[in-house]
């Protein structure tokens, strides 16, 4: 078995990377709204986070390692839907630096049209992401949902509510769509603000 990062937000962010284009296949705000989310749901599965009257609200203390919780815990109750936009970018260059400094990824910067900067990632071992593609599968395809790992749970929740191509094609987001709705409940409320998120951007866009 080949190690993983420990974060679930660090665990998204390489599960957003396409092995077979060689890069990332969501960025921005998107995968913000992703990373986010998995902050909050992993502060939530450890009992760090618990949900009141449809609001985040702080649990047992513990370890913040986004400094979500901090944020949460500062601030008069809001909904999920604003947590996870909050800092949406920010975060996005916070796990891309944490990942670089623990030996994940290689990062460069590029110009695109030798215009618009972006950043260039480069996965250093590709069975990491194989790894988080495994542990992704099996919980869409295999054991009993009760019996799938909760970061695995998280991970098909969290990639179905991001579109994330990488990890579920539009094809398998229908043909498992019950069975993501049941990982889903396992993995708690963020997700679902994540995909209010995006479908209210789409309808907006769309006119």
């Amino acid at each position: 078995m080949t190690d993983v990062p420990e974060t679930l937000p660090a665990r998204m962010f390489l599960l957003a990377y396409d092995l077979r284009k060689q890069k990332m296949t969501s960025g921005g705000t998107r995968l913000g709204y992703v990373l986010r989310a998995a902050a909050l749901t992993e502060l939530f599965l450890d009992g760090r986070l618990v949900e009141e009257r449809g609001r985040p609200v702080p649990g047992t203390p513990g370890d913040d390692p986004y400094g979500v919780l901090a944020q949460i815990a500062e601030s008069r109750p809001r909904r999920w839907r604003h947590w996870v936009c909050k800092d949406a970018r920010g975060i996005v260059a916070t796990v891309r630096e944490e990942l670089v400094r623990d030996r994940w990824i290689r990062v460069r910067r590029r110009r695109m049209l030798g215009l618009f900067p972006y950043h260039e990632v480069t996965v250093k071992d590709p069975r990491v992401v194989k790894e988080l593609w495994g542990g992704a599968s099996s919980a869409l395809r295999g054991r009993p949902v009760a019996h799938v790992n909760s970061y695995d749970a998280a991970a098909v929740a969290l990639a179905a509510a991001g579109e994330l191509k990488s990890v579920l094609p539009d094809s398998d987001r229908r043909r498992y769509r019950r069975r993501i709705e049941e990982l889903t409940a396992r993995t708690g409320p963020a997700p679902a603000a994540v995909r209010r998120l995006i479908h209210e951007e789409e309808t907006a866009a769309a006119g």
